[in-house]
């Protein structure tokens, strides 16, 4: 596989410490990245108020929810056609405008969201219009995720790579944390009915603006040294980058696949399915499991951050080694562990959201695995394919398998960390003959 070091100017760079405008690069990334986030996950926080209000009054129950949560997944499937198309002009024309683009292009639909008519106004144009809008936002975060982990890792010096991407991904974390502490205040300020009438806009209506705050910041930020350097040697690809990804770096997205098959187990099932499991498995009450999980994920956002430290530091085989089995004994002790002790489910839960930290360390990997004149798009067609199928395949796989045991969550987080092990090994043992500098400390 043809690779290139992450950073194109001359070596002594690398060695170089953190700037004060890195450190500015990688606050205002994580920050625009946690309000994208938040705008595109709310949506799952009031899915049960748009089903009932998005849809025909006499729809049943079950059919309305499925449809909401249907529209939900309408933003995962639009993922990889907007992550394919912004990554190509990012490899073609400059990583910062499409930066830049992603937000804006989340924060007009999540606006937009917050002022559509209801089916009782509109009839069937308001549930279409909303497919449209949920679309939207899937393309945007598609291209939003990826871009930024490749515009934050040709900012900083190569031995900085870590913390940046693991800095970067707590920001995207934190957003989900954003995206439930906001809907809680809305349910808790308002009542039921006041929700149903217009306390669900509210949450939209805020990210929109929140969105636009962030395309304003990101007018200060510059274009990375990696690009600006391919764009001053004429070396930028001048195919299709897709075509060029697809036929030269073949094992770099089969790695990224699977690393991303990897997150989505840690994300979708201990992170976003876990509260409705532990309530229908273990009979926990709403409330519980939503201070849980809020805590959970903050802790989450600080494993992402100590993850990428501990790369810069031993290099990404180990650390992934490590993580994995961290994840897989975690959520073991997690659903284990309230089984037999319930009043330890927020520290266990905890626990389980700093294992699930590991995460941290994937884009370092994925960023590396690619040659940086097509490094956008070998990362986002890699990461957004594998998680619209993996993404989407998890909940109906879990669901399905904790028919049979209370312990399937845990398992099936425990089989995908088992991948992890595997991709860690590869990178220990072939690293540097496969991936040339793609973990400099193996």
């Amino acid at each position: 596989m043809q690779t290139d070091s992450l950073r194109e100017p001359a070596a002594p760079l690398e060695q170089r410490p953190l700037s004060g405008q890195d450190l500015r690069t990688l606050a205002l990334a994580a920050l625009g990245g946690a309000l994208e986030f938040y705008d595109f996950i709310i949506f799952v926080f009031f899915t049960g108020v748009i089903g009932q209000l998005f849809f025909p009054p006499d729809t049943p129950d079950w059919l309305r929810q499925l449809q909401a949560f249907g529209l939900f997944a309408a933003g995962y499937l639009a993922r990889p056609l907007g992550g394919i198309v912004m990554a190509h002009f990012g490899d073609r024309g400059g990583r910062k405008r499409m930066f830049t683009l992603s937000v804006f292009l989340m924060s007009v639909p999540t606006l937009l969201i917050g002022l559509l008519p209801t089916y009782a106004t509109a009839g069937y144009a308001a549930p279409l219009a909303l497919l449209v809008l949920r679309m939207l936002q899937g393309a945007a975060v598609g291209g939003e995720v990826p871009g930024a982990w490749v515009f934050v890792s040709e900012h900083v010096p190569d031995r900085r790579v870590g913390l940046a991407c693991g800095t970067l991904t707590s920001g995207l974390t934190f957003g989900i944390l954003l995206g439930s502490l906001v809907a809680t205040a809305v349910n808790q300020f308002y009542t039921p009915e006041q929700v149903r009438d217009f306390g669900w806009r509210v949450p939209f209506l805020v990210g929109g603006v929140f969105g636009f705050f962030a395309v304003f910041l990101r007018r200060w930020l510059a274009e990375t040294p990696v690009f600006e350097a391919m764009r001053q040697r004429k070396a930028l690809v001048q195919e299709l980058p897709l075509k060029v990804v697809l036929r030269g770096q073949r094992t770099g997205v089969v790695v990224s696949m699977l690393l991303t098959w990897v997150l989505t187990a840690g994300i979708v099932v201990v992170i976003l399915m876990t509260p409705a499991l532990m309530q229908k498995l273990h009979g926990f009450a709403p409330a519980l499991t939503l201070k849980a999980n809020s805590l959970a994920t903050l802790s989450l956002t600080v494993g992402c951050i100590g993850f990428g430290l501990a790369v810069d530091r031993f290099g990404m085989g180990g650390v992934l080694a490590v993580g994995s089995l961290v994840l897989i004994a975690a959520t073991y002790a997690l659903y284990a562990g309230v089984n037999a002790r319930p009043e330890l489910l927020v520290g266990l839960y905890m626990l389980a959201g700093l294992g699930v930290g590991v995460v941290g360390v994937v884009p370092s990997v994925m960023v590396r695995a690619f040659p940086a004149a097509v490094r956008f798009s070998g990362l986002s067609f890699s990461y957004n394919v594998a998680y619209a199928v993996f993404g989407g395949m998890t909940p109906l796989v879990v669901t399905l398998m904790s028919e049979l045991t209370p312990l399937a969550p845990a398992h099936y987080v425990a089989a995908l960390g088992g991948v992890g092990l595997g991709v860690a090994f590869f990178l220990l043992s072939a690293g540097r003959a496969r991936f040339g500098a793609l973990d400099a400390h193996s």
